[in-house]
């Protein structure tokens, strides 16, 4: 599910729609709703009487990690950004040069470089990530856990286009649930913001029904239109069965972010039904690929106007 999209300036969210309008909500922004070649304007309030009882909507419970984090290497500042643990303890990490208005330039970096942290911990840069660059590197962490160190010292990753830094809470959707190991998302699962708990209890009053998965979100490029690295997946085993469900009948299956569509599409199997699954994914969804499950998207795309298609 590539999508080119360029949003002209004047629509990019530099602040919260809360902050921007006082006395609003985070569900106070547009819906552009997409039928095929039919394009519908509509108020993101409007959602509940956009779909029909029986729909189920997919959506992410990654939360949002403070993943930026002030280190030095030398005499010079750093930026860390904390993307994605790995399965061994080490974590995939992107050194960025602070530029007074967050950071939108990657350092490059090379094996054996080390990075002071706060608290008195150090990263050591091992290898690359991948293949593609040397944007994203794997480090060992020396010191205080990360989980931890993150809590007492990181940020949020800001983006260039944000007018300030925002509290941790701007960044969370309420459907976000803390892991226990501290896992979570480099970058927030956008598409769910701007749902409030009172919509969430408005759609299950008109029989909406939703199906919790998880994939945490790394840290990923605009710059370099780069795919996702792996990320790490989990679709429980009430969501399958409850995805297959509405699949199966009249309902129509509408993942919340790109990142549900990629953790439900991971999980279907040769028969296309869904199973519990939990692992790592690279799924990239593209015109050729297609879905086999999802029969809508509702996104972001990083603007003031959410869209459902």
């Amino acid at each position: 599910m590539t999508v080119a999209l360029r949003v002209p300036p004047e629509l990019s969210a530099r602040v919260p729609v809360e902050q921007r309008e006082p006395g609003r909500d985070r569900d106070a922004v547009r819906l552009l709703v997409s039928r095929g070649t039919e394009v519908a304007h509509h108020a993101f309030t409007d959602l509940p009487r956009l779909l029909r009882a029986g729909d189920l909507l997919v959506v992410n419970t990654s939360a949002t990690l403070p993943a930026a984090v002030d280190g030095w290497t030398g005499h010079a500042r750093v930026v860390v950004h904390f993307s994605t643990r790995g399965d061994d303890g080490r974590w995939a990490v992107e050194l960025r040069e602070p530029d007074g208005r967050g950071t939108t330039r990657a350092r490059a970096g090379r094996a054996g470089t080390e990075v002071r942290l706060p608290g008195g911990g150090r990263l050591v840069l091992q290898e690359p990530l991948s293949a593609r660059g040397e944007r994203l590197w794997w480090a060992r962490v020396a010191g205080p856990e990360v989980p931890g160190l993150l809590r007492a010292h990181g940020r949020p990753i800001r983006y260039a286009y944000t007018e300030r830094d925002q509290p941790l809470s701007a960044y969370q959707t309420v459907f976000a649930l803390p892991a226990a190991d501290g896992a979570g998302s480099a970058e927030m699962p956008s598409a769910a913001r701007p749902f409030t708990a009172r919509m969430v209890t408005e759609l299950v009053s008109r029989g909406v029904r939703f199906a919790p998965v998880t994939l945490h979100t790394g840290v990923a490029s605009a710059e370099a239109h780069e795919p996702p690295c792996p990320e790490r997946f989990a679709v429980p085993e009430a969501s399958a069965r409850a995805i297959n469900a509405v699949a199966a009948g009249d309902g129509r299956v509408i993942a919340v972010g790109t990142t549900s569509v990629r953790a439900v599409e991971s999980a279907v199997g040769a028969d296309g039904a869904v199973r519990a699954r939990a692992g790592w994914t690279d799924l990239v969804v593209t015109p050729e690929r297609g879905v086999r499950v999802v029969d809508g998207l509702l996104t972001g795309c990083m603007s003031r106007r959410p869209r459902i298609c």
